[in-house]
């Protein structure tokens, strides 16, 4: 059985990892920059595509390569990607599953310091507007600076980003001064998001509502320790997914597989 999957997060190196040790698949990972690659190919991927696919490319590949199924594990906020992929998949009439990691469950935290937003232009209004006061750390990824920045001041900004040359160009364009770059590898524990809000003294904090697998649960903590206030971006909704494709764990996963291989 051949698997196209749409990755570059942490959740497609964990869905790499737990099919090659459980079925005999083939699987070609999509990422958009080579450190995912990378990652897709220590995780055992077959064979990687290291950069941007346009949807045409992406239906040519798997008329081509004849995928079985087709896995878009991209990240919840790349709502673009995922809205292709479920087309795709509709057009080609091929199995398609949408793994989306859970909403983190704040039951039993402090949420007080938590500020919600839909999207990321209001979120650097309210910034200039209610947290004047203290930095900015920028814990949402580099292609979400420019709509913070319209509104927050350059010189207050740091964003925590991976140190590769695309998020590199785009801090340079924006202005950002290089001593403000945070370089990024993988999700920050508590202890690190607490060095950070004192090193850079951080009066608010950017996030993304993107899980537990993106250290949400450590971002809060260490603002609530540090009365620092967290805006939080809420997460896209996508009209175009069917909630019948979506999985949000490795064993829902293995009963769509199983669904989808049966009679192969």
């Amino acid at each position: 059985m051949k698997i196209l999957l749409l990755g570059g997060t942490k959740d497609s190196t964990n869905i790499i990892e737990h099919i090659k040790e459980t079925h005999d698949y083939h699987i070609m990972t999509t990422t958009t920059t080579e450190y995912g690659a990378e990652l897709a190919r220590k995780a055992g991927s077959d064979e990687v595509i290291a950069r941007p696919l346009p949807k045409d490319e992406i239906i040519e590949i798997i008329k081509r390569e004849n995928f079985d199924v087709l896995i878009d594990a991209t990240h919840p906020f790349a709502k673009h990607i995922t809205q292709t992929s479920a087309s795709i998949a509709s057009e080609l009439e091929m199995p398609y599953i949408r793994f989306e990691r859970p909403t983190t469950n704040l039951e039993n935290m402090d949420t007080s310091h938590i500020h919600y937003t839909d999207s990321f232009d209001e979120a650097g209004k309210l910034i200039e507007s209610k947290f004047s006061q203290g930095n900015v750390l920028h814990f949402a990824g580099a292609n979400t600076m420019e709509d913070i920045l319209k509104h927050v001041d350059v010189g207050r900004f740091y964003p925590r980003i991976l140190k590769v040359e695309s998020s590199i160009e785009k801090c340079e364009k924006l202005g950002v001064d290089p001593s403000h770059i945070i370089p990024m590898k993988g999700a920050a524990s508590l202890e690190e998001n607490l060095e950070l809000i004192e090193k850079y003294d951080a009066g608010v904090m950017i996030t993304k509502e993107s899980g537990d697998v993106g250290g949400v649960i450590e971002k809060i903590q260490a603002a609530n320790e540090k009365d620092v206030a967290v805006v939080m971006i809420q997460r896209p909704k996508i009209d175009e997914l069917n909630k019948n494709d979506i999985v949000s764990n490795l064993e829902e996963l293995d009963i769509k597989l199983k669904t989808f291989f049966k009679n192969r």
